[in-house]
């Protein structure tokens, strides 16, 4: 009998774990102004439980003043500005144009949906065509057919490989005049030349329409600054001890109605249900506590004004017990606010060049590097390497510097040169 009532005591705690698990997940992926929405399907079904949301006042009166100090700026403007990152409803507006005429089979809304799918922030295709093409029974000609009618929608020049593919596009969209037309191609197909072109009769003409092209082509969206609010806060406080702090104050609340009589089955069930919920937002704040504490103990450097140091998702994975996917879960769409600014909790996971330098480190230098270079002498890649060698002591080849520039959008040095020039 005791052996038996053992073994049921045993089921109802895995049944309890295992609801509050599969709750877990959903809430953990959700960043902390998406939670409540996450929440509600769960306590829509739930006649005892009810949701009410975090503060839904400005972020900013929340903020502790310790983040306020001279490492960002020295007004309270400034810190406000350093505590937003940029935001775009690009998809958004893409996704409505998906199903106008320009795709009107199953087919080409599927490539087209594909394509969206697959822009990099800037607004550039940067998708596995020719894989998508083999699951999908498609050739090469039909898939880029659908994605030169991106030439068509809104905002002109999304959908390109590159700057002059997409200068291309905005061509399409553009007023130049017809006799200008054809030399305008040629001078966007060798903008890296184009002032070999300018004894051309129509070469003010193409200057002039080029001029207000858009580069990159979704610079609209990234220029529009929205506010993001952080699970965590990382300060030092008056002790100057390093401090985590969790962002409580905007999280959602979950209450039990427990007037209703538990002796009936269901409710009994929903309050159960309910209480699951409960654990789930705790076990998410525990989790993304917890992931706090070890940035800061493998990231101090960064939090004292150095620089981000080489972290895996598999080290914090070990620490933790759990798999690498439910890290990932973790630290997706989450932030965290310090004097430096709000980042986002994947930054602080890198991948090394050694033990001791991370690739972030090294793209960071190359941007400020390029950021500071003489206009008239672009640096080379080369060049690049030549003091990326010199200041980190680290061996590298120069097409890993022209991938980190492809992944930081920064184009070759001739063509940066000519675009210096055309600006």
């Amino acid at each position: 009998m005791a052996a038996a009532l053992r073994q049921t005591q045993s089921v109802e705690n895995k049944h309890k774990l295992s609801n509050t698990l599969r709750n877990w997940l959903p809430i953990l992926h959700s960043s902390l102004s998406e939670l409540s929405e996450a929440l509600s399907p769960f306590v829509e079904t739930n006649p005892v439980a009810q949701i009410a949301s975090g503060y839904e006042e400005s972020f900013e009166k929340l903020i502790p003043k310790k983040i306020f100090n001279t490492s960002v700026g020295n007004s309270r403007t400034e810190h406000i500005e350093a505590l937003s990152i940029k935001h775009d409803s690009l998809f958004e507006v893409l996704d409505a144009q998906i199903d106008s005429r320009l795709f009107p089979t199953p087919k080409s809304k599927e490539i087209a949906c594909f394509i969206v799918a697959n822009l990099d922030e800037n607004g550039y295709y940067e998708g596995e065509s020719e894989n998508f093409c083999r699951l999908n029974n498609i050739t090469i000609d039909e898939f880029e057919k659908v994605r030169a009618r991106f030439a068509y929608i809104e905002p002109i020049g999304i959908g390109a490989k590159d700057f002059k593919e997409s200068f291309l596009f905005q061509l399409e969209a553009s007023d130049v005049k017809e006799e200008a037309y054809s030399l305008a191609i040629r001078v966007i197909k060798d903008i890296e030349n184009i002032y070999s072109y300018s004894s051309e009769e129509y070469f003010s003409e193409v200057m002039r329409v080029l001029q207000r092209f858009k580069n990159p082509p979704a610079i609209e969206y990234l220029e529009e600054p929205s506010q993001i609010v952080p699970d965590l806060m990382i300060f030092f406080n008056d002790e100057e001890q390093i401090e985590v702090k969790l962002n409580d104050a905007y999280y959602p609340t979950i209450t039990i109605d427990g007037s209703y009589g538990v002796k009936d089955e269901f409710v009994a069930q929903k309050i159960k249900e309910a209480k699951s919920l409960v654990d789930a937002l705790e076990m998410r704040k525990a989790t993304l506590y917890k992931v706090g504490l070890m940035i800061v103990e493998y990231q101090y450097e960064f939090f004292t004004g150095g620089s981000i140091m080489p972290l895996t998702l598999k080290t914090l994975a070990d620490e933790f017990g759990h798999n690498p996917s439910t890290i990932s879960r973790a630290i997706a769409n989450k932030y965290i606010a310090c004097n430096r600014g709000v980042f986002a909790m994947k930054d602080f996971f890198t991948t090394a060049i050694d033990e001791d330098v991370s690739n972030a480190t090294i793209k960071e230098f190359v941007a400020d590097l390029v950021k500071n270079e003489n206009r008239k002498k672009p640096l080379s890649d080369m060049k690049l390497l030549e003091l990326i060698q010199n200041k980190f002591k680290v061996e590298m080849v120069r097409r890993t510097i022209a991938k980190y520039r492809k992944q930081l959008n920064i184009a070759g040095s001739s063509e940066r040169k000519k675009l210096y020039q055309l600006h």
